[in-house]
């Protein structure tokens, strides 16, 4: 039963955080409280929404979208917005790709 109410706050805190990232990014909206909220969700889901066979898949999509922001960001004809969106979804999923590989990395040194 405790396993169903903590995987449904992680799926919830993926679907609104990923929702306050695009409808932000699209406002523009920089404020510092967005960020704040935006990393206790990102936290929220490498504690709760990533398994130990979703690391790997989890990891190297989340390294896709930090060189896709970085290349966004360095191209100038992109649209603001499109750059906002991005920047908004890594703050996001960082904290929860920071959990997973210290999961990963734990996982590996308990087996030696």
């Amino acid at each position: 039963m405790a396993a169903t109410v903590m995987e449904k706050v992680g799926s919830w805190s993926f679907i609104v955080g990923f929702f306050i990232a695009l409808i932000l990014g699209i406002m523009q909206n920089n404020a510092q409280w967005v960020v704040y909220v935006l990393l206790v969700l990102g936290l929220i889901i490498g504690l709760l929404n990533i398994s130990d066979r979703e690391i790997v898949p989890f990891l190297v999509s989340t390294v896709a979208l930090i060189v896709a922001g970085s290349a966004v960001a360095s191209i100038s004809q992109i649209p603001g917005v499109i750059d906002n969106i991005l920047v908004n979804i890594t703050i996001f999923v960082v904290p929860a790709a920071v959990i997973a590989s210290v999961k990963a990395i734990y996982a590996l040194a308990a087996t030696r």
